[in-house]
């Protein structure tokens, strides 16, 4: 009876063994092909899964631009319409209070007006910001959370985006007069009898930064599609890439 046993239990042990064997030796493909799994589209190799988060993110780029770069993309958005900087809420409040609360409206249309058609121009400046991530990088993001890539992306070039997204942002600010508009409310403000704490907010570092903001948030959201739902992988790289990957 004790011999059967032990032959048992030496079978068992075999059998694990093999089955960790197996194991490992699956792991080890894994990890050679770039980390993902395989299905019916084979293995994903490192640079397929590399390129397939930067196509990720390029194509939130151009989504999100086509979301906001139109008529009402910020203004008629109430999660993206610019209100006046912080610094300039009391000076808003106290112009609406002695009748010039239209040309608060004219001023903040503007604003949103220049966000509309800033972003017009940023794929360019976003694109080559995306290409210069490296494939290491993108990699490491390809099983990251629901917003890893983007968040990634974020954090890596939200300064030199915004210093190159500036004068742009300039050009439409004149262009839309919402600058002239807004230079009148501040001076008017300041010339006020009752102003003691002069404003003279940055307005383009602010509108930058909003729109920049409006941005990757679309970028997020493409991402998010593009990992939770086939419809939205557009191309046969997203496909491979992100259909092997289990979130």
């Amino acid at each position: 009876m004790l011999r059967k046993t032990l032959l048992l239990l030496a079978g068992v042990l075999v059998l694990h063994t093999a089955t960790q064997a197996q194991i490992l030796k699956k792991a080890s493909g894994l990890l050679k092909s770039g980390g993902t799994s395989t299905g019916s589209t084979g293995s994903v190799t490192e640079n397929e899964a590399g390129m397939g988060i930067k196509e990720a993110l390029e194509k939130g780029v151009q989504a999100g631009i086509a979301a906001l770069n139109k008529q009402n993309g910020f203004f008629g958005n109430e999660a993206y319409k610019i209100l006046l900087p912080p610094d300039a809420l009391k000076a808003e409040k106290t112009l609406r209070g002695i009748g010039l609360g239209g040309e608060v409206d004219k001023a903040i249309l503007q604003i949103n007006r220049a966000a509309e058609q800033a972003v017009g121009f940023a794929s360019p400046i976003f694109v080559n910001a995306i290409k210069s991530m490296t494939i290491t990088d993108a990699l490491n993001l390809l099983k990251g959370g629901q917003r890893s890539a983007t968040d990634f992306f974020q954090s890596k070039t939200t300064e030199s985006l915004k210093s190159a997204f500036s004068p742009v942002v300039d050009s439409a600010l004149n262009n839309t007069a919402a600058t002239r508009y807004y230079s009148t409310l501040v001076t008017k403000y300041n010339g006020l009898p009752t102003t003691f704490n002069k404003i003279n907010p940055d307005l383009k570092g602010y509108v930058t930064e909003k729109a920049v903001k409006a941005l990757f948030d679309q970028i997020a959201k493409e991402e998010l599609a593009i990992r939770q739902n086939p419809a939205a992988r557009s191309t046969e790289l997203l496909k491979k890439v992100f259909g092997n990957v289990k979130i």
